[in-house]
């Protein structure tokens, strides 16, 4: 029989990407997980593995509304977060970040429960420092069509920061950069998915700009096992701190990858860069390696192969 003092985990946003493989983590350490999520962007898909195991549950639920639970660790991870997602309905977007975090953060505060947020490298918007370090106080276009995700998510931080100063909840805050991998949403118009899904169809593959515009690709496995190291880590480390891979491939070195390692014979073709697309993305992992003990471990080329074999199978 399983203990009775087994942690109830929390996990908003628990359906998509990144919570579906947290979920999947957290459920194989025998750790009592609900997962909610309202299905915006998240899958039933990517959990339904999971329905039968005694130590999850999934919640319908909005985090725009407040929810009253008992648990001892959340994990916030609810909010669209590619372009085309989150400037669809960019009200809604900022809601679920701000309004999310209010509710997320009432909630902790109320059940004293940790709470960690998934923010993003967006706050630092179109940097002027490179690589970007997480004092680095960002360059963010406050009315652009990006702003309702990179603002909702830089008022998220202020929350967290102001219910840890106020009312001391056990605060962790994480800037994600790009992560991949298997279960990423097919039509999200994220760079990785956007051209392995053009690539197997045979399609030519959509380069904004010349592609000399840089990116760093963290793979799914080595982002989660990040977040939950910063949600064990020591209650004196707060954050904010950068999570992502330091390795920096051009968008054309993407797709010359993906191409190769697809076997494709789509075409490169080039178009004008959308508005507020940011040139250089780059995270200093310095403080997460010298905290957590953390960095990345999965290399571009097998990650790639990894999230091709996974899209080349749900699109047959």
């Amino acid at each position: 029989m399983k203990p009775h003092n087994t942690k109830r985990i929390l996990v908003t946003g628990g359906a998509g990407f990144l919570g579906s493989h947290l979920c999947d983590r957290l459920v194989d350490e025998d750790l009592d997980v609900l997962c909610l999520d309202n299905f915006f962007t998240g899958s039933k898909e990517n959990i339904a593995h999971l329905l039968n195991r005694p130590n999850f549950e999934l919640i319908r639920h909005d985090i725009v509304q407040p929810i009253f639970l008992e648990v001892d660790e959340i994990y916030n991870l609810a909010c669209p977060a590619s372009p085309i997602h989150y400037q669809h309905n960019p009200v809604k977007t900022v809601k679920t970040s701000v309004m999310g975090a209010i509710h997320m953060l009432g909630l902790s505060k109320r059940v004293n429960a940790k709470i960690l947020q998934a923010s993003t490298s967006e706050i630092y918007g179109d940097p002027e420092v490179h690589p970007q370090k997480e004092g680095y106080w960002g360059n963010v276009n406050s009315i652009g069509i990006r702003s309702c995700y990179d603002e909702g998510k830089r008022c998220a931080e202020t929350l967290f920061f102001d219910y840890h100063r106020q009312n001391g909840v056990n605060i962790r805050v994480v800037r994600i950069f790009n992560t991949y991998g298997p279960r990423m949403h097919p039509n999200d118009g994220r760079v990785v998915s956007n051209f392995i899904v053009q690539a197997l169809a045979n399609e030519d593959i959509t380069v904004y700009g010349d592609g000399m515009q840089t990116r760093s690709f963290c793979y799914v496995d080595d982002m989660i096992r990040g977040l939950i190291k910063m949600m064990n880590g020591p209650d004196n480390f707060t954050g904010p701190v950068n999570m992502g891979n330091p390795d920096e491939f051009t968008i054309l070195e993407l797709a010359e990858k993906v191409i190769k390692k697809t076997g494709s014979k789509a075409k490169i073709v080039f178009r004008p860069l959308p508005s507020d697309d940011p040139m250089q993305r780059q995270p200093d992992i310095s403080l997460a390696k010298e905290k957590l003990k953390w960095k990345p471990s999965v290399k571009l080329d097998h990650g790639l192969e990894k999230t091709i074999e996974y899209f080349d199978k749900i699109l047959k």
